[in-house]
């Protein structure tokens, strides 16, 4: 009888892999289950599923170029399909722990992570000045540094004096 898809077939595992096992079919043929075809849930070790001699039951999922794909989760009946992944392996974890705030970071060493002066100002006014005053710094650091290198904003057009 010649092997089609959607058959469902007996085979004995002959070989596991890390990745499957290996089911030989009559007609002297062998197709392959991959892991995630073995069983309905998650598996980690093929092993704890399937051993090498043991007769299992396939589904054949595809035929291409000689080679058969195989599952064992749908070969078996939808209700049991069901029942196998509503029961998902209970995981044991460490209970929750109360929220504890990270130490405060110091500086290592005598490194000094902010400026001396800790004088904040007090109130908007105080604040927009200081920012106005540094801003201005900056653009004539940044005008100066331009004009030093033979660049200026206005000229020819490509940026030379």
């Amino acid at each position: 009888m010649a092997i089609e898809v959607g058959m469902i077939l007996e085979g004995k595992v002959s070989g596991i892999t890390k990745f499957g096992a290996f089911v030989d079919l009559e007609d002297a043929k062998t197709g392959m289950v991959h892991i995630s075809e073995v069983a309905p849930t998650f598996i980690n070790e093929i092993s704890d599923y399937v051993k090498v001699g043991q007769v299992v039951k396939v589904k054949v999922l595809a035929i291409n170029d000689g080679k058969i794909s195989l599952s064992m989760k749908q070969a078996l009946p939808k209700d049991q399909q069901k029942k196998a992944r509503m029961q998902k392996p209970s995981r044991e974890r460490a209970p929750r722990q109360p929220y504890k705030p990270a130490p405060p970071v110091t500086s290592p060493g005598d490194y000094e992570w902010q400026s001396s002066r800790k004088s904040a100002p007090a109130t908007f006014e105080d604040m927009m000045s200081r920012f106005k005053q540094t801003s201005e710094d900056k653009m004539s650091d940044l005008k100066r540094g331009g004009e030093s290198r033979g660049y200026s904003r206005r000229g020819n057009g490509n940026g030379r004096r």
